[in-house]
Protein backbone atom coordinates (compact mmCIF):
# COMPACT_ATOMS: atom_id res chain seq x y z
CA UNK A 1 0.00 0.00 0.00
CA UNK A 2 1.41 3.39 -0.99
CA UNK A 3 1.45 5.94 1.80
CA UNK A 4 -0.34 9.27 1.39
CA UNK A 5 2.73 11.28 2.37
CA UNK A 6 6.31 10.23 1.97
CA UNK A 7 9.77 11.12 3.27
CA UNK A 8 11.76 10.51 0.09
CA UNK A 9 11.79 14.12 -1.11
CA UNK A 10 10.15 17.47 -0.53
CA UNK A 11 9.44 17.38 -4.26
CA UNK A 12 6.74 14.79 -3.48
CA UNK A 13 4.57 17.45 -1.82
CA UNK A 14 1.90 19.33 -3.72
CA UNK A 15 1.46 23.07 -4.16
CA UNK A 16 0.73 25.06 -1.01
CA UNK A 17 -2.66 26.85 -0.80
CA UNK A 18 -1.18 30.34 -1.13
CA UNK A 19 0.71 29.47 -4.31
CA UNK A 20 -2.32 27.67 -5.74
CA UNK A 21 -4.62 30.61 -5.02
CA UNK A 22 -2.21 33.02 -6.69
CA UNK A 23 -2.07 30.82 -9.80
CA UNK A 24 -5.87 30.77 -9.93
CA UNK A 25 -5.91 34.56 -9.75
CA UNK A 26 -3.26 34.78 -12.46
CA UNK A 27 -5.44 32.59 -14.65
CA UNK A 28 -7.97 35.36 -15.20
CA UNK A 29 -8.17 37.08 -18.56
CA UNK A 30 -5.29 37.97 -20.86
CA UNK A 31 -1.96 39.44 -19.78
CA UNK A 32 1.24 40.16 -21.65
CA UNK A 33 3.57 37.23 -22.31
CA UNK A 34 7.28 36.49 -21.72
CA UNK A 35 7.42 38.23 -18.34
CA UNK A 36 5.93 41.58 -19.32
CA UNK A 37 3.09 41.12 -16.85
CA UNK A 38 2.09 42.39 -13.43
CA UNK A 39 2.63 39.03 -11.72
CA UNK A 40 6.26 38.77 -12.78
CA UNK A 41 6.88 42.38 -11.83
CA UNK A 42 5.25 41.89 -8.43
CA UNK A 43 7.14 38.67 -7.71
CA UNK A 44 10.47 40.35 -8.49
CA UNK A 45 9.54 43.28 -6.24
CA UNK A 46 8.70 40.93 -3.39
CA UNK A 47 12.03 39.14 -3.75
CA UNK A 48 13.83 42.47 -3.61
CA UNK A 49 11.87 43.22 -0.46
CA UNK A 50 12.80 39.89 1.11
CA UNK A 51 16.49 40.60 0.59
CA UNK A 52 16.21 44.32 1.31
CA UNK A 53 18.30 45.34 -1.67
CA UNK A 54 18.06 46.13 -5.38
CA UNK A 55 18.76 42.96 -7.35
CA UNK A 56 18.03 41.51 -10.75
CA UNK A 57 15.51 38.64 -10.70
CA UNK A 58 14.81 36.02 -13.38
CA UNK A 59 12.38 33.10 -13.24
CA UNK A 60 13.20 29.72 -14.75
CA UNK A 61 11.44 26.36 -14.78
CA UNK A 62 13.62 24.36 -12.40
CA UNK A 63 16.66 24.21 -10.16
CA UNK A 64 18.95 22.61 -12.71
CA UNK A 65 18.40 25.57 -15.02
CA UNK A 66 18.75 28.08 -12.19
CA UNK A 67 22.09 26.68 -11.06
CA UNK A 68 23.50 25.96 -14.49
CA UNK A 69 22.60 29.28 -16.09
CA UNK A 70 23.69 31.26 -13.03
CA UNK A 71 27.05 29.54 -13.02
CA UNK A 72 27.48 29.95 -16.77
CA UNK A 73 26.94 33.70 -16.36
CA UNK A 74 29.81 33.84 -13.90
CA UNK A 75 32.54 32.16 -15.89
CA UNK A 76 34.00 31.27 -19.26
CA UNK A 77 34.41 27.80 -20.75
CA UNK A 78 38.07 27.63 -19.75
CA UNK A 79 37.26 28.38 -16.10
CA UNK A 80 36.40 25.96 -13.31
CA UNK A 81 33.66 25.87 -10.67
CA UNK A 82 34.60 24.80 -7.14
CA UNK A 83 31.99 23.06 -5.00
CA UNK A 84 31.69 20.53 -2.19
CA UNK A 85 32.07 16.92 -3.26
CA UNK A 86 28.44 16.20 -2.26
CA UNK A 87 26.99 19.36 -3.87
CA UNK A 88 23.91 18.98 -6.04
CA UNK A 89 25.60 20.75 -8.96
CA UNK A 90 28.16 17.92 -8.97
CA UNK A 91 26.09 14.85 -8.12
CA UNK A 92 22.59 15.50 -9.50
CA UNK A 93 22.62 17.89 -12.47
CA UNK A 94 23.64 15.37 -15.18
CA UNK A 95 26.50 17.64 -16.26
CA UNK A 96 24.20 20.61 -16.89
CA UNK A 97 26.56 23.23 -15.38
CA UNK A 98 29.31 22.05 -17.72
CA UNK A 99 26.89 21.88 -20.66
CA UNK A 100 25.45 25.39 -20.31
CA UNK A 101 28.87 26.94 -19.64
CA UNK A 102 30.28 25.28 -22.76
CA UNK A 103 32.60 22.99 -20.85
CA UNK A 104 33.55 24.71 -17.60
CA UNK A 105 35.05 22.03 -15.35
CA UNK A 106 33.78 21.30 -11.83
CA UNK A 107 36.48 20.81 -9.20
CA UNK A 108 35.57 19.18 -5.90
CA UNK A 109 36.32 20.43 -2.40
CA UNK A 110 36.25 18.70 0.97
CA UNK A 111 34.66 19.73 4.23
CA UNK A 112 32.78 18.16 7.12
CA UNK A 113 29.00 17.69 7.08
CA UNK A 114 28.59 18.90 3.51
CA UNK A 115 30.18 22.32 4.07
CA UNK A 116 33.15 23.68 2.17
CA UNK A 117 36.30 24.22 4.20
CA UNK A 118 37.57 27.70 3.20
CA UNK A 119 41.14 26.41 3.33
CA UNK A 120 40.22 23.82 0.70
CA UNK A 121 39.37 26.63 -1.71
CA UNK A 122 42.82 28.11 -1.43
CA UNK A 123 44.49 24.72 -1.75
CA UNK A 124 42.59 23.99 -4.95
CA UNK A 125 43.31 27.40 -6.45
CA UNK A 126 47.01 27.28 -5.56
CA UNK A 127 47.34 23.67 -6.67
CA UNK A 128 48.03 24.66 -10.27
CA UNK A 129 48.17 28.03 -11.96
CA UNK A 130 49.51 27.08 -15.37
CA UNK A 131 47.67 27.54 -18.64
CA UNK A 132 47.10 23.78 -19.01
CA UNK A 133 44.68 23.69 -16.06
CA UNK A 134 41.12 25.12 -15.94
CA UNK A 135 41.37 28.42 -14.11
CA UNK A 136 39.26 28.53 -10.92
CA UNK A 137 36.59 31.20 -11.19
CA UNK A 138 33.46 30.42 -9.14
CA UNK A 139 32.75 28.87 -5.75
CA UNK A 140 29.28 27.40 -5.31
CA UNK A 141 27.77 26.87 -1.85
CA UNK A 142 24.68 24.75 -1.21
CA UNK A 143 22.25 26.16 1.36
CA UNK A 144 20.98 24.05 3.07
CA UNK A 145 23.64 21.49 2.19
CA UNK A 146 22.96 18.12 0.61
CA UNK A 147 23.59 16.59 4.05
CA UNK A 148 20.99 18.76 5.76
CA UNK A 149 23.32 21.18 7.50
CA UNK A 150 23.25 24.97 7.14
CA UNK A 151 25.88 27.63 6.62
CA UNK A 152 25.78 30.37 9.23
CA UNK A 153 26.49 33.98 8.22
CA UNK A 154 30.00 33.86 9.61
CA UNK A 155 30.75 30.64 7.71
CA UNK A 156 29.59 32.17 4.44
CA UNK A 157 31.63 35.25 5.27
CA UNK A 158 34.75 33.13 5.79
CA UNK A 159 34.27 31.54 2.37
CA UNK A 160 33.57 34.94 0.80
CA UNK A 161 36.77 36.38 2.25
CA UNK A 162 38.84 33.71 0.52
CA UNK A 163 36.81 34.13 -2.66
CA UNK A 164 37.41 37.88 -2.75
CA UNK A 165 41.09 37.57 -1.95
CA UNK A 166 41.60 35.06 -4.76
CA UNK A 167 39.58 37.04 -7.29
CA UNK A 168 36.76 34.48 -7.57
CA UNK A 169 32.94 34.73 -7.67
CA UNK A 170 30.48 33.33 -5.12
CA UNK A 171 27.27 31.51 -6.07
CA UNK A 172 24.72 29.92 -3.74
CA UNK A 173 22.48 27.00 -4.64
CA UNK A 174 19.48 27.83 -2.46
CA UNK A 175 17.09 25.04 -3.36
CA UNK A 176 16.26 24.88 0.37
CA UNK A 177 17.27 28.42 1.21
CA UNK A 178 13.97 29.00 3.04
CA UNK A 179 14.71 26.11 5.38
CA UNK A 180 18.11 27.58 6.21
CA UNK A 181 16.60 31.00 6.96
CA UNK A 182 13.93 29.44 9.16
CA UNK A 183 16.48 27.25 10.95
CA UNK A 184 18.80 30.14 11.80
CA UNK A 185 16.18 32.83 12.42
CA UNK A 186 18.21 35.45 10.58
CA UNK A 187 17.33 37.92 7.83
CA UNK A 188 17.79 36.56 4.29
CA UNK A 189 20.27 39.35 3.54
CA UNK A 190 22.56 38.01 6.28
CA UNK A 191 22.90 34.72 4.41
CA UNK A 192 23.40 36.26 1.00
CA UNK A 193 24.66 39.62 -0.20
CA UNK A 194 25.73 40.92 3.21
CA UNK A 195 27.91 37.83 3.62
CA UNK A 196 29.35 38.11 0.10
CA UNK A 197 27.07 35.97 -2.10
CA UNK A 198 26.81 37.45 -5.60
CA UNK A 199 24.20 35.20 -7.22
CA UNK A 200 21.53 33.03 -5.59
CA UNK A 201 19.48 30.22 -7.08
CA UNK A 202 16.41 30.79 -4.90
CA UNK A 203 14.29 27.64 -4.56
CA UNK A 204 10.51 27.82 -4.59
CA UNK A 205 9.46 24.34 -5.70
CA UNK A 206 10.57 22.54 -2.53
CA UNK A 207 9.06 25.31 -0.42
CA UNK A 208 5.47 24.89 -1.63
CA UNK A 209 5.56 25.97 -5.25
CA UNK A 210 4.67 23.78 -8.18
CA UNK A 211 7.45 24.76 -10.56
CA UNK A 212 9.68 27.76 -11.04
CA UNK A 213 12.88 28.92 -9.35
CA UNK A 214 14.32 32.42 -9.16
CA UNK A 215 17.84 33.45 -10.13
CA UNK A 216 18.74 36.49 -8.03
CA UNK A 217 21.73 38.64 -8.98
CA UNK A 218 22.97 40.74 -6.07
CA UNK A 219 25.94 41.65 -8.25
CA UNK A 220 23.81 43.12 -11.01
CA UNK A 221 26.72 43.43 -13.45
CA UNK A 222 26.73 39.64 -13.70
CA UNK A 223 23.14 39.72 -14.97
CA UNK A 224 24.20 41.38 -18.23
CA UNK A 225 22.29 39.70 -21.09
CA UNK A 226 21.15 36.90 -18.76
CA UNK A 227 17.72 37.03 -20.41
CA UNK A 228 19.38 35.80 -23.60
CA UNK A 229 20.84 32.81 -21.76
CA UNK A 230 17.38 31.99 -20.47
CA UNK A 231 15.84 32.22 -23.92
CA UNK A 232 18.53 30.13 -25.60
CA UNK A 233 18.27 27.47 -22.88
CA UNK A 234 14.50 27.14 -23.30
CA UNK A 235 13.84 28.81 -19.96
CA UNK A 236 11.91 31.89 -21.10
CA UNK A 237 8.31 30.92 -20.35
CA UNK A 238 5.76 32.39 -22.74
CA UNK A 239 3.17 32.37 -19.94
CA UNK A 240 5.65 33.60 -17.37
CA UNK A 241 2.92 34.66 -14.97
CA UNK A 242 2.42 31.02 -13.98
CA UNK A 243 6.05 30.76 -12.86
CA UNK A 244 5.87 34.09 -11.03
CA UNK A 245 2.42 33.98 -9.43
CA UNK A 246 3.26 31.23 -6.90
CA UNK A 247 6.05 33.44 -5.59
CA UNK A 248 3.55 36.24 -5.03
CA UNK A 249 1.35 33.88 -3.06
CA UNK A 250 4.19 32.48 -0.95
CA UNK A 251 6.01 35.75 -0.28
CA UNK A 252 3.17 38.24 0.23
CA UNK A 253 2.21 37.15 3.75
CA UNK A 254 5.28 35.17 4.76
CA UNK A 255 3.98 31.68 3.91
CA UNK A 256 7.40 30.69 2.55
CA UNK A 257 9.00 30.95 5.99
CA UNK A 258 6.05 29.43 7.87
CA UNK A 259 6.15 26.37 5.68
CA UNK A 260 9.93 26.08 5.92
CA UNK A 261 9.67 26.28 9.71
CA UNK A 262 6.98 23.58 9.65
CA UNK A 263 9.18 21.26 7.60
CA UNK A 264 12.12 21.89 9.92
CA UNK A 265 10.00 21.26 13.02
CA UNK A 266 8.75 17.95 11.65
CA UNK A 267 12.32 16.91 10.91
CA UNK A 268 13.28 17.78 14.49
CA UNK A 269 10.39 15.65 15.78
CA UNK A 270 11.35 12.79 13.50
CA UNK A 271 14.95 12.97 14.67
CA UNK A 272 13.98 12.94 18.33
CA UNK A 273 11.76 9.86 17.90
CA UNK A 274 14.21 7.94 15.76
CA UNK A 275 17.00 8.44 18.26
CA UNK A 276 14.89 6.60 20.84
CA UNK A 277 14.93 3.44 18.70
CA UNK A 278 17.79 0.98 19.27
CA UNK A 279 19.65 0.19 16.07
CA UNK A 280 19.00 3.58 14.42
CA UNK A 281 22.04 5.86 14.11
CA UNK A 282 22.10 9.56 13.16
CA UNK A 283 24.65 10.18 10.39
CA UNK A 284 24.79 13.99 10.21
CA UNK A 285 23.60 16.88 12.38
CA UNK A 286 19.96 17.70 11.66
CA UNK A 287 19.75 21.44 11.06
CA UNK A 288 17.03 21.90 8.43
CA UNK A 289 14.29 19.60 7.09
CA UNK A 290 16.15 16.34 6.51
CA UNK A 291 17.24 13.53 8.79
CA UNK A 292 20.02 11.16 7.72
CA UNK A 293 20.02 7.85 9.57
CA UNK A 294 21.53 4.43 9.28
CA UNK A 295 18.79 1.81 9.37
CA UNK A 296 19.30 -1.93 9.69
CA UNK A 297 19.16 -3.35 6.15
CA UNK A 298 16.32 -5.73 6.94
CA UNK A 299 14.21 -2.94 8.41
CA UNK A 300 14.81 -0.67 5.40
CA UNK A 301 13.72 -3.46 3.08
CA UNK A 302 10.56 -4.14 5.06
CA UNK A 303 9.70 -0.43 5.16
CA UNK A 304 9.89 -0.26 1.38
CA UNK A 305 7.82 -3.38 1.05
CA UNK A 306 5.21 -1.69 3.25
CA UNK A 307 5.03 1.23 0.81
CA UNK A 308 7.39 3.77 2.37
CA UNK A 309 9.79 5.60 0.06
CA UNK A 310 13.14 7.17 0.97
CA UNK A 311 16.50 7.69 -0.73
CA UNK A 312 19.72 5.94 0.20
CA UNK A 313 22.01 7.29 -2.53
CA UNK A 314 22.36 10.89 -1.28
CA UNK A 315 25.29 11.98 0.84
CA UNK A 316 27.51 9.20 2.14
CA UNK A 317 25.09 6.33 2.56
CA UNK A 318 22.23 5.70 4.93
CA UNK A 319 18.61 6.79 4.53
CA UNK A 320 17.64 10.40 3.91
CA UNK A 321 14.24 11.23 5.40
CA UNK A 322 12.99 14.55 4.05
CA UNK A 323 10.14 16.52 5.59
CA UNK A 324 8.01 18.78 3.40
CA UNK A 325 5.94 21.93 3.89
CA UNK A 326 2.86 19.74 4.43
CA UNK A 327 4.39 17.03 6.66
CA UNK A 328 2.34 16.58 9.83
CA UNK A 329 3.01 15.08 13.25
CA UNK A 330 0.70 12.23 12.27
CA UNK A 331 2.91 11.49 9.26
CA UNK A 332 6.01 11.39 11.45
CA UNK A 333 4.40 9.12 14.02
CA UNK A 334 3.11 6.82 11.28
CA UNK A 335 6.60 6.38 9.83
CA UNK A 336 8.17 5.80 13.24
CA UNK A 337 5.50 3.27 14.14
CA UNK A 338 6.09 1.46 10.84
CA UNK A 339 9.81 1.36 11.51
CA UNK A 340 9.26 0.02 14.99
CA UNK A 341 7.05 -2.66 13.58
CA UNK A 342 9.72 -3.60 11.07
CA UNK A 343 12.29 -3.78 13.84
CA UNK A 344 9.92 -5.67 16.13
CA UNK A 345 10.48 -2.96 18.77
CA UNK A 346 8.09 -1.30 21.14
CA UNK A 347 9.69 2.06 21.95
CA UNK A 348 6.99 4.60 22.80
CA UNK A 349 6.57 7.56 20.46
CA UNK A 350 5.07 9.88 23.05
Amino acid sequence: MEQCRQFASDNYAGICPEAWAAMEQANQGHVASYGDDCWTTRAAELIRGVFETPCEVFFVFNGTAANSLALSAMCQSYHSILCHETAHVETDECGAPEFFSNGTKILLLSGEDGKIDPAAIERQVRRRTDIHYPKPRVVSLTQATELGTVYRPEEIGAVAEVVRRLGLRLHMDGARFANAVAALGVAPRELTWEAGVEVLSFGGTKNGGGLGEAVVFFNRELAYEFEYRCKQAGQLASKMRFLAAPWVGMLSEGAWLRYAAQANAMAALLESLLLQIPGVTLLFPREANSVFVQLPDAAATRLREAGWKFYTFIGQGGARLMCSWDTTEADVHAFVAALQDCLGGCVATR
